[in-house]
């Protein structure tokens, strides 16, 4: 589906679903390089169980238009502007990666409009390796494969998705590969840059649900755990075996936590 959010193209999927009035509103942002097909899963779940679903390609990112935003409260931001485009008063708000940053941010500034709050793979602050920060600067295609790499447990390595005849590591690059020049370093860049996550997390006023992978090398446990502590009402969900690719590695037990909650 697509809408305009500033005077610029963008790219929505509702897991197949309708969008109607009165119906609860579910809300999915992607990690950083990424798009709204790492919600595949989720998003088709929620529309066939009677939920408006916006699984939202960020600007430059997917299917959408327009230039990467430079902070994650631009990103924040945008999601509001967007959300009243799309006439969505409120929603359940849910994140990956560098979208749990954004996810946070918009529920502590945002609170009115946010029904409960998800988080997947998060960590405040969420600093990026200076190797990793300076491949992306330069577009280089290791940015790609170290990311990757990090992002996956020996679980997901091996071969273990659900799935037969899907590699969860190849799945990873290609969406990765597809990232526009630029784009992925503005996305790393905003995560490194962002320092205030601790204050927000402590101003969230929703239920709250952080899933926390084992084997998660991008969002290591204890930091993940370290903001669960501090958001008022939140309950945690461990993954085990799991990395940073949860939606890929745990998309049932993901699925599950969601439901709990949404």
């Amino acid at each position: 589906m697509y809408t305009q959010v500033n005077d610029q193209k963008t790219f929505y999927s509702n897991g197949n679903g309708k969008i109607i009035q009165g119906q609860p509103n579910v809300v999915f942002i992607h990690g950083a390089g990424h798009d709204h097909s790492v919600w595949v899963m989720p998003s088709r779940y929620f529309a066939r169980h009677h939920y408006n679903v916006f699984a939202l390609d960020l600007p430059a990112h997917g299917r959408s238009a327009g230039t990467p935003l430079k902070s994650i409260d631009a990103m924040a931001d945008w999601i509001c502007a967007a959300l009243d485009v799309l006439d969505v008063d409120a929603a359940a708000i849910v994140g990956h990666s560098m979208g749990s940053l954004v996810a946070l941010n918009f529920s502590a500034r945002y609170a009115s409009r946010t029904r409960v709050l998800a988080l997947l793979g998060t960590s405040t602050p969420m600093p990026v390796t200076e190797v990793l920060l300076n491949a992306a600067r330069d577009n280089e295609h290791d940015a790609f494969d170290m990311a990757n790499t990090w992002s996956h447990s020996p679980f997901g390595e091996m071969g273990g998705n659900e799935n037969p005849g899907i590699s969860m590591m190849m799945s990873g690059q290609r969406l990765l590969e597809r990232t526009p020049e630029d784009v992925y370093f503005a996305d790393l860049n905003a995560c490194n840059a962002f320092a205030d996550g601790d204050r927000l997390a402590t101003q969230i006023t929703s239920e709250s649900l952080m899933f926390v992978a084992a084997q998660d090398k991008m969002t290591a446990p204890a930091s993940a755990l370290k903001v669960a502590q501090l958001i008022p009402q939140c309950r945690v969900i461990h993954l085990n075996p799991c990395g940073h690719a949860m939606l890929s590695e745990q998309p049932n037990a993901v699925l599950d936590g969601l439901a709990s909650i949404v």
